[in-house]
């Protein structure tokens, strides 16, 4: 689960991250006060969305005074903002920060990520902070520094110590050093995935504070923190995935024609990699995982169906723990009340396969059963072709 730089600074601020001054507004009248409230100008009004690269895209300016503040303000809220990562139909602007502007002398990066290599979460910094972290890695790798975090005692002073030294910190160096602890405990504290500090600041008068912020959590350990559930911003998510979480399923909107329905995320990884080798491309990622019910199928089978950019769609199970016989009668169920006029390919393996396939038979549905995943997915292909 993703939340928002403003509530990312809440809780790392929380744990003892220094971050500016500033409000989150609804309204231009509301950044207005806002602007009031704060230290003298300048002050910095970012568009508030899951997405990074706003600056690029116009969701990050600088005002010069109170009025300016809620002049930006109705040019940013409620705008389309189009960044790398929003794809070219863009994220609407439904929030907006404004914070005290600083005096900046020296800009980093600090990221704290699980690192499946090494079985364990790491620090990564780095002298070239406010870019991105990728384009760093590939143009200049050598600038990205890592800690590996020790399982029970995080990161350990003389490694915060080490990496501050080695980022060229100085006298800011003890500053630094107990932000990044600060930000570990952070991480680890509420079972986050990521967080990442771009741009970790150094002030003129010494300070290292946390200009923007980004944290994401394991959506298997929301149940331990119910107050970081409730920041959850659906507005921010495709409506087809918050659909597919109402009812555990593990569903990702990608950009291609060809539905697919699986269980478990290898199957899921294997499926569409078959798919493009096919001449292809996947619609999305849904994962029903092991033990799905007949209703969890039909409801994923119903979420394929409402994206108007699927034209066939596969459904691609191996059954282990999951019958054959219970993902055939879902995809029946739903597939004969919706209507379904979609050409949609069926393969089957596993336990009670046989009952599976019987199932589809007698269904009186046009479809189209596969023998094997490459049969499945030249199938699929052939007739999402036909059908666009």
């Amino acid at each position: 689960m993703k939340i928002h730089e403003y509530q990312a600074k809440a809780i790392l601020q929380r744990f003892g991250v220094p971050v500016p001054k500033g409000e989150v507004c609804l309204t231009p009248p509301e950044v207005e006060e806002a602007a009031a409230r704060l230290p003298a100008p300048p002050f910095v009004l970012k568009a508030q969305i899951h997405a990074g690269g706003r600056g690029k895209g116009g969701g990050v300016k600088l005002a010069q005074s109170v009025p300016d503040a809620a002049a930006l303000a109705r040019q940013i809220l409620g705008m389309t903002l189009v960044t790398p990562q929003t794809g070219p139909e863009g994220k609407k602007v439904r929030r907006l920060l404004i914070e005290e502007g600083l005096e900046i002398v020296q800009e980093l990066y600090l990221g704290v990520v699980l690192d499946r290599a090494e079985g364990t979460a790491i620090l990564m910094a780095s002298s070239q902070g406010g870019m991105d972290i990728e384009e760093v890695a590939r143009r200049s790798p050598e600038k990205i520094l890592r800690a590996t975090l020790h399982p029970r005692y995080g990161l350990l002073p003389f490694q915060a110590r080490k990496l501050s030294y080695a980022l060229g910190l100085g006298a800011t160096a003890d500053k630094a050093g107990k932000l990044m602890q600060a930000m570990v405990e952070a991480y680890e504290s509420t079972d986050a995935s990521l967080v990442e500090i771009n741009p970790l600041v150094v002030t003129r008068s010494g300070q290292a504070i946390a200009l923007d912020a980004k944290m994401s959590f394991d959506d298997n350990a929301l149940y331990r923190h119910p107050e970081i559930r409730e920041l959850r911003d659906l507005d921010e998510e495709d409506p087809l995935e918050v659909e597919a979480s109402r009812f555990g399923l593990n569903y990702v909107k990608l950009h291609g024609d060809v539905g697919c329905m699986v269980n478990g995320a290898g199957l899921a990884m294997a499926t569409m990699d078959m798919i493009q080798l096919a001449g292809g491309a996947p619609a999305n990622f849904l994962d029903v995982g092991g033990g799905a019910s007949t209703e969890q199928v039909s409801n994923a089978f119903r979420i394929l169906l409402s994206d108007s950019g699927v034209k066939a769609v596969l459904v691609n199970i191996f059954g282990g723990i999951m019958r054959c016989d219970v993902v055939a009668q879902g995809v029946v169920t739903a597939a004969t009340q919706l209507s379904a006029r979609l050409p949609i390919v069926v393969r089957l393996e596993g336990t009670n396969v046989e009952e599976g396939r019987d199932i589809l038979r007698r269904s009186g549905l046009a479809l189209t059963v596969a023998d094997g995943m490459a049969d499945a997915a030249r199938k699929v292909v052939e007739l999402s072709k036909g059908a666009a």
